[in-house]
């Protein structure tokens, strides 16, 4: 994939602010036509670069809802049958692998920290699960 324009990158970066701004607005906002962001737009979706538009809600924290990043070390060749365990928990938002010190990355989200103490009991009695490490998300500052 080719690297993206710097007017591909401004489109993202308004986008990202506002998923809903109508095309003159962003045509006026990047100084180019709508006809131009239109194009941009159906590129950038053609290359797969935009998958689709979707709605953002209020933070979960201003929803009383708790947050946190869960970095799970596994035992040895056990990493598919835990990522195959951990789908089945509906508080896990994002499950991720990564090199380092740690094989996987969750994102959590719990009603409340009775609900978040009781995932974390859950993802550390998984057999193959050999440690984890938990923050808990404080606020967002870039999203």
């Amino acid at each position: 994939m080719s690297a993206l324009s710097d007017l591909d990158q401004r489109l993202l970066a308004a986008l990202r602010t506002d998923g809903r701004a109508p095309i003159t607005h962003l045509a006026e906002r990047l100084g180019v036509s709508r006809a131009t962001v239109t194009a941009r737009m159906d590129a950038l979706a053609a290359r797969g670069v935009i998958t689709g538009y979707t709605v953002r809600v209020r933070e979960p924290a201003a929803l009383g809802q708790v947050r946190a990043v869960s970095f799970i070390e596994v035992e040895g060749r056990t990493t598919d049958r835990v990522i195959r365990h951990l789908r089945g928990f509906e508080e896990i938002q994002a499950l991720h692998t990564t090199n380092g010190g740690w094989d996987l990355v969750a994102e959590i989200v719990c009603r409340d920290l009775p609900a978040f103490d009781a995932v974390l009991r859950r993802l550390r009695a998984i057999e193959g699960v050999v440690n984890s490490e938990t923050s808990l998300l404080l606020s967002s500052v870039l999203r």
